[in-house]
């Protein structure tokens, strides 16, 4: 399909820092977080609660689905699975989706470049979740929101949530992309639970709507 992309050609600040942990050392840090008794859910609580007047199922009878772009080891996409929608998980970083295909070889993983995707279908709502807008290749965000608003059937929602900082793409940059794009911001939050924008404004929780 047009815009696939291997492992060697894509470029971003998450494959040129040898520090971020991968793999399970990634996974690893949601397991104590867990067992601590956070929720490590909050991105999946938020899409099932945008996406629930329609429950799981449209008006033709398919699955509500979801494209978690920038999956990583699939923590948001299994679980959104788990909850019965249709998901598809795409990310650049090979040892990131085998983790995803190892917890979970029923689902679809993809490996590609978000700023040049194309999988060829439409979605209700694609996520961006784990601060991906933050570890793209600099210069690609705006490119990065437009096929990401490429794959949003009408009415479908981008969910983006980020680190806020001034040196880089911040809200202003995401509601600016998303309107050349041909999206319309709905809402913004400070958490994934909702608390209200600013708060300390170092994080926030945006929703689009296409068309």
């Amino acid at each position: 399909m047009a815009g696939w992309a291997t492992v060697s050609d894509v470029s971003s600040r998450w494959s040129s820092d040898p520090d971020v942990p991968r793999g399970e050392r990634y996974d690893e840090r949601f397991r104590r977080l867990a067992t601590s008794g956070a929720n490590v859910h909050g991105e999946a609580d938020l899409v099932e609660s945008l996406l629930g007047d329609r429950s799981t199922r449209d008006g033709a009878g398919q699955r509500v689905s979801v494209l978690d772009a920038g999956c990583g080891t699939g923590r948001v996409a299994i679980e959104l699975a788990r909850r019965g929608f249709d998901v598809v998980g795409v990310d650049l970083d090979a040892a990131m989706l085998a983790a995803a295909r190892a917890k979970a070889p029923q689902l679809a993983w993809h490996i590609g470049d978000l700023a040049t995707l194309d999988l060829g279908r439409s979605f209700d709502a694609v996520v961006l979740a784990g601060n991906v807008m933050v570890f793209v290749t600099p210069g690609d965000e705006a490119a990065v929101v437009a096929r990401c608003a490429a794959h949003l059937a009408a009415g479908g929602l981008l969910i983006v949530g980020f680190q806020v900082a001034t040196d880089r793409f911040d809200p202003a940059d995401l509601d600016e992309a998303g309107s050349v794009a041909g999206l319309t911001l709905i809402e913004r939050w400070a958490t994934w639970d909702r608390k209200p924008w600013p708060g300390d404004g170092l994080y926030q929780v945006s929703v689009h709507r296409a068309g």
